[in-house]
């Protein structure tokens, strides 16, 4: 908005009820909201959910509050779902970056068994690494991120089959088996042959 009187106009318009998209019950919750003092972020998304449900359309809306057209689409969405409610859900902001020091804790995290940190599960997922960090961090971060930056460091909540752990084994210890059966021999021979 740009100065108070055109805040008073739209303060007015919007205590009326017109009942377009929100219940009379969403509609009183929020007027009542917006009459605190409220951060701008807060109190544009919920004056855009009043101006729709007054039959606004999104080009008049973002021309009153001042905002744009994606901000406006996703907040009149909301009203459209019957989730007025969730105004103060999404955080104001850029989200929280992952520091080098979570990656670090994350990666440990991997290497250990989620028993040495007190749960009950023998193996990580991304959801729990997600929410185990969240506490230790303050940031939430997506499952699909958490095996994003996992890929990235070349590790995995994903355990190695028992085929791929003894082939693994084998191929690193350099031993390998052989077929010592020579042409004129009927009997099977193996012997094994270790690696330099």
């Amino acid at each position: 908005m740009s100065n108070n009187l055109s805040q008073n106009k739209v303060d007015n318009e919007i205590n009326e009820y017109k009942g377009k998209l929100l219940t009379p019950f969403q509609h009183k919750t929020l007027v009542k909201y917006l009459q605190t003092n409220l951060q701008r972020e807060y109190r544009c998304r919920i004056e855009i959910m009043l101006l729709a449900d007054m039959g606004k359309s999104q080009t008049q809306i973002c021309s009153i509050v001042g905002c744009s057209q994606e901000m406006a689409r996703y907040w009149i969405a909301l009203a459209e779902a019957g989730l007025a409610h969730k105004w103060n859900s999404r955080p104001i902001g850029r989200p929280k970056t992952i520091s080098n020091q979570y990656l670090d804790r994350l990666q440990e995290l991997v290497k250990h068994s989620p028993r040495e940190y007190g749960y009950a599960f023998g193996s990580w997922t991304a959801q729990w690494l997600s929410k185990h960090l969240a506490q230790e961090f303050d940031i939430q971060v997506s499952d699909r991120h958490i095996n994003r930056l996992l890929k990235q460091m070349g590790l995995s909540t994903k355990s190695k089959s028992c085929y791929q752990l003894e082939s693994d084994s084998i191929h690193n210890t350099g031993i390998q088996i052989k077929d010592l059966q020579s042409a004129k021999e009927p009997t099977n021979q193996w012997s094994l042959v270790v690696g330099h």
